[in-house]
């Protein structure tokens, strides 16, 4: 069975302007390659090449990167002055991914940028879903497997870094409380990476645009006993800020990016 990954690609980036003010946060490089690019290849080496790219902030620069991906892998020639079409020499990409850009408004927010691509899902057993400013080595069909034991409607993936993203109190392997960007936190955190119910999980986005995933629904999944947590230990990596930024193409430039699972 086909499973799409769903990535979140319509923030501003704002913390992380000084890095560029022309780019989406998605399409800063890492390397000669944009970081959604890199996400895009940790879940295809697990057999996932079906996508949905949730479009706002300058959405059009991510458009035209895919529509002129062909040209950005290959050599070309170009025949000035004349009525021929471009050569293009050979096409140095293994990728057959299936990309759908889907434009979810520039001011909409997380869980409704969800709720706005649920056409390209809703059909589907489960999806994954991401955030795309973030890289991991985490084993997505792993994951995947978990949510299929557990049965909730949603998995999150757990990991222990920095205290300024949502907190994740468990029992066992079950969410029992989710708590957003807490002023001081331990234990684990939420590292993106879900797993989701492609049937159920829509009573809980509803159709505001202005839903956070992060606040009423995931904190009511965890309240209903419908959100399970699969803890990651190995990478993860958020972009949040120029020197994270620096950081993640250092290791890349330097041939040891731990992402790097392809």
């Amino acid at each position: 069975m086909t499973v799409k990954a769903v990535i979140l690609c319509g923030g501003m980036g704002t913390r992380i302007r000084d890095a560029s003010e022309l780019l989406p946060k998605p399409m800063l490089p890492i390397g000669n390659r944009p970081i959604v690019w890199h996400i895009m290849k940790g879940y295809s080496v697990h057999g996932i090449d079906d996508f949905v790219l949730c479009l706002g902030y300058k959405g059009w620069l991510i458009k035209e990167f895919f529509l002129n991906y062909r040209a950005v892998m290959a050599d070309i020639t170009v025949h000035l002055g004349q009525d021929r079409p471009h050569d293009f020499g050979e096409y140095r990409s293994s990728e057959r991914w299936n990309v759908t850009l889907a434009d979810t408004g520039e001011q909409t927010q997380t869980g409704g940028r969800v709720a706005a691509i649920r056409r390209y899902v809703a059909a589907d057993e489960l999806f994954c879903l991401t955030y795309g400013d973030g890289v991991s080595d985490v084993d997505v069909a792993k994951s995947i497997d978990f949510h299929r034991q557990h049965g909730k409607i949603a998995t999150v993936t757990a990991v222990r870094p920095p205290g300024r993203f949502g907190e994740i109190q468990m029992d066992g392997s079950l969410v029992r409380e989710f708590n957003e960007k807490p002023q001081a936190t331990a234990g684990f955190i939420n590292g993106g990476f879900f797993v989701v119910d492609a049937k159920r999980i829509w009573d809980y986005l509803g159709d505001d645009p202005a839903t956070l995933l992060e606040k009423e629904p995931l904190q009511k999944l965890a309240a209903d006993g419908e959100l399970v947590a699969f803890p990651h230990t190995g990478y993860w990596q958020p972009m949040d800020t120029l020197r994270e930024y620096n950081l993640l193409n250092d290791l890349w430039s330097a041939g040891t990016a731990p992402w790097k699972t392809w």
